[in-house]
């Protein structure tokens, strides 16, 4: 049986931070032979325009509404020292060309806490180099792959693949079994609910 649980997010997508414990938990608690693949989902396309301020209010209250409901830490002090611009995609890009160097998941978790607690701006590229240098990839081969067509192709298959899967909001888990798909629900406090979910498909096969 081929199994594998697709993890469909946005490394600046505030939900999947407030997830991430719980990701982290399910991760450690699946049943054996599932293969966890991460899908980039691309929240907002390529943009330069400063975010406009509805939008910075906007965004700055679900964080707060985050951390209400699950205890998310955040940094608030973003909002007055930085200046948000509403795109993710070179984040996403960032991710795929870490991952080129098996580094994909410890990228994802610098660019988060360089976003919700470090203050600094997840969509430019130097943010993503310096924190590329930090984790200690090769730069030469990390700033090359970062504008390469290899990368930009493989961040194309991914959101093309979360379009066929029909994944609308992030984070989204996709179970196949078989080359078959089915949902998981997304309880964002219990990795309970969620095995329990997965185990149900397992076993109807």
């Amino acid at each position: 049986m081929r199994t594998k649980l697709y993890y469909i997010h946005d490394p600046m997508c505030s939900w999947c931070w407030g997830y991430k414990p719980t990701w982290e938990k399910l991760t450690s608690e699946l049943p054996n032979g599932i293969q966890v693949e991460y899908l980039m989902g691309g929240l907002a396309p390529d943009n330069a325009e400063p975010m406009p301020s509805d939008m910075k209010v906007m965004l700055e209250q679900t964080w707060r509404r985050i951390e209400a409901q699950l205890g998310t830490s955040f940094n608030y002090d973003f909002w007055q020292l930085c200046q948000p611009v509403r795109t993710t995609y070179p984040a996403c890009r960032a991710v795929i060309a870490a991952e080129l160097q098996g580094q994909g998941e410890a990228i994802i978790d610098a660019i988060q806490h360089a976003y919700y607690l470090r203050a600094m701006e997840p969509h430019l590229i130097k943010t993503h180099v310096f924190l590329a240098k930090e984790l200690g990839l090769n730069m030469e081969q990390y700033e090359r792959d970062l504008q390469s067509d290899g990368v930009e192709n493989e961040f194309a298959r991914q959101l093309s693949f979360c379009q066929q899967l029909r994944v609308r909001s992030f984070p989204s888990l996709i179970l196949s079994i078989n080359d078959k798909f089915y949902s998981i629900e997304v309880s964002y406090t219990s990795a309970e609910k969620t095995l329990k979910d997965i185990e149900h498909y397992l076993q109807k096969v």
